[in-house]
């Protein structure tokens, strides 16, 4: 009942996810608390990728966003800056590591996905709040009318998280790694269902590798589920959607004052937390809570141990999020996608270490080829975007 109650609500989600992007169509420690729009009649053209002036619609396309300006490499001369650079990257594979750790463990724990995935969101409040008070980070300033502009992108970045969250809950963080690498797939489709968007051939080449690895993956996936599966999809399908209505609302406009790319990210952390605070009483209640005071009764866990392993959970995901921006600012379009590509690798690598996590060879082999697509996909489309 409670499997058929999420699978539900995920797919509610996704249509809602799904009806927030057409709205802007240009023609209309260890387990177990609980058990293991069409394009209005236009004919499709090829198109030329909408200039991405600002860095906010940029940070946050799923794609990379359109004709990044160019980024010089750190030339040899400059130690400090190389250093930099590689202390962002470092960080960013340490917060992401760590993040997707204390989430599995905390949902083994407790089997609470939309409580934690609320408590997660929220944690960043705590971040970014303290900066604006204390004027160490100008703060945004927006009007109604910019809001509500904002609420479509803020559902799609709920369904992001969210969905991650639930599918680490269901299955092994590398499957959920791998499904996510078909991301690009989920792109390309959505930028021509609402954009018009048609790509070169080599791009959409790119993609049968990312299918193929995929269905490969998930068919010789030991801790395969279909909640697994869903719910991975949904993230994907919220963060593709975040990216073409980011183009869409914020290409070459201005929107409110001080929304930098960090601060957008903030200003739609905010508006998610608000957004899964119904959907968490809702589903989950405070039971959470409850089988909090359980577990604390049993003398397995302290009350500090579980809170400290929720607020790093917290503390790791709004962190990488916010080096991932410095990172996206300091080097080029390629550099970044191979990193990214790497981060995900490291990622599983980690996981299956962490948690013992048995891979068939199949699924070896299936993420593999999904992930090198992923890195093809980034290098073609960069490509597309230089001519």
């Amino acid at each position: 009942m409670a499997f058929a109650k999420r699978s539900l609500v995920v797919l509610a989600l996704a249509v809602s996810v799904s009806y927030s992007a057409s709205a802007f169509n240009p023609g209309a420690l260890v387990r177990n608390a609980a058990g293991n729009a069409l394009l209005g009649g236009k004919q499709p053209q090829v198109l030329k990728r909408a200039e991405v002036s600002t860095p906010t619609a940029l940070a946050l396309s799923s794609t990379g966003g359109a004709k990044a300006k160019p980024v010089e490499e750190p030339k040899g001369g400059n130690v400090f800056e190389a250093l930099q650079v590689g202390m962002y990257f470092a960080l960013w594979y340490l917060f992401n590591i760590a993040y997707n750790i204390y989430n599995k463990q905390a949902l083994n724990i407790l089997d609470y996905p939309w409580t934690i995935a609320t408590i997660q969101m929220a944690a960043g409040i705590a971040y970014f709040v303290p900066l604006w008070i204390l004027g160490l980070r100008k703060a945004p300033k927006l009007n109604a009318s910019e809001l509500k502009t904002l609420i479509p992108i803020a559902f799609c970045h709920t369904g992001v998280h969210v969905g991650a969250v639930i599918a680490l809950g269901a299955g092994a963080v590398s499957f959920a790694h791998i499904v996510k690498a078909s991301e690009p797939v989920v792109t390309c489709g959505l930028n021509y269902l609402l954009l018009g968007e048609v790509l070169p051939l080599p791009v959409y080449l790119t993609l049968l590798p990312i299918i193929g690895g995929v269905a490969i993956a998930s068919m010789k996936e030991l801790s395969f589920t279909v909640l697994a599966l869903a719910s991975a999809m949904l993230s994907n399908v919220s963060s593709a959607a975040r990216g073409v209505l980011s183009k869409k609302t914020m290409s070459g406009k201005k929107i409110g004052e001080n929304l930098d790319a960090q601060n957008l990210y903030a200003v739609l952390t905010a508006m998610s937390t608000l957004i899964l605070i119904p959907f968490m009483l809702g589903l989950e209640g405070l039971g959470m809570f409850k089988s909090l005071g359980e577990l604390v009764a049993t003398g397995e866990y302290t009350k500090k141990g579980l809170a400290t392993l929720l607020a790093l959970g917290g503390a790791s995901y709004y962190a990488y999020n916010e080096v991932a921006f410095l990172a996206l600012g300091k080097v080029n379009p390629v550099t970044h996608a191979v990193g990214n590509t790497i981060k995900r690798v490291v990622i599983i690598v980690a996981s299956v270490i962490a948690f013992k996590t048995p891979m068939s060879t199949g699924s070896i082999v299936g993420s593999s080829v999904a992930i090198a697509g992923t890195l093809l996909y980034s290098l073609a489309m960069n490509a597309s975007k230089k001519k």
